[in-house]
């Protein structure tokens, strides 16, 4: 069965939240610098030639992470390291690089790094959070996340607030992680990992009628997918919503012939 924790590593949903966030961050993100004037927000308009020529080859490297080729992104960003070895971004986005190819050890070295030099990026601090989730430091997650959120400019906080549903999901706090993901789905009601986990979240205790109304709106989109198709159909069936659930059986017949969840439903392992 689809579990929450399991769904994030099958579908590209938070990689492409996470690299839209730190393309977002690239283009300016305000934080706190010794070349600012003093009392005053850093912009990228105060960046050093070396910083802004940093700052340009770094925008490039995430394009080639958003685009899945990790190791031409990885390779980018260490020319951005030489060019700027003190740029925090470029440390970010190199753990992020790591994480994606499943170098944990490294991902934390260069996120801890990004932070020596920015103690308080939210987006740092959101991608730090993840990783100690990963690694079932949830305690450690959760006070990265906190830093995160408490961040007075920070624009990212439905996806925080997504990715702290989850872990505690994973922790097996399960209602503060209901009452997590409701509060992000009201910053990002169309980010499809949060309706999907939310969506699951209240199949498994048993209120359908809401986790219908959540997986609906993910269905009825082009974010669909096998997995959302399926806790469609075993929704569906929980209401005994025979012509919906068959309408959903034929998408995923029809679109992922080969996958999985189409298995389980032709064995009818509804409850699995």
């Amino acid at each position: 069965m689809m579990t929450i924790t399991s769904l994030s590593a099958r579908l590209p949903w938070l990689r492409v939240l996470a690299a839209l966030a730190l393309l977002g961050a690239l283009a300016g993100c305000a934080t706190t610098d010794a070349n600012s004037t003093p009392g005053e927000l850093h912009t990228t308009s105060d960046d050093s030639p070396i910083r802004q020529r940093a700052r340009t080859r770094l925008t490039l490297a995430a394009s080639y992470f958003q685009n899945n080729q990790n190791a031409v992104a990885l390779d980018e960003t260490k020319k951005v390291l030489q060019i700027d070895p003190a740029f925090p971004d470029a440390y970010n986005l190199a753990g992020l690089i790591y994480m994606a190819m499943g170098e944990q050890p490294l991902a934390m070295t260069h996120f801890q790094r990004a932070l020596s030099l920015n103690p308080n990026d939210p987006d740092t601090l959101h991608n730090l959070g993840w990783l100690q989730c990963q690694q079932g430091q949830y305690a450690a997650a959760a006070q990265s996340f906190q830093r995160a959120m408490a961040a007075p400019l920070y624009q990212n906080r439905a996806k925080t607030l997504m990715a702290q549903g989850i872990c505690q999901a994973r922790a097996g706090d399960k209602a503060k992680a209901e009452e997590t993901l409701l509060n992000s789905y009201k910053y990002d009601p169309g980010n499809p990992v949060t309706g999907y986990n939310l969506a699951l979240l209240l199949y498994e205790r048993g209120d359908y009628a809401k986790a219908q109304f959540y997986i609906r709106r993910i269905n009825n989109s082009e974010l669909s997918n096998a997995s959302s198709l399926w806790l469609g159909i075993r929704v569906e069936h929980k209401l005994d919503n025979r012509v919906a659930m068959e309408q959903l059986a034929s998408q995923l017949r029809r679109r992922f012939a080969d996958s999985s969840e189409l298995k389980s439903y032709e064995k009818e392992a509804f409850d699995d």
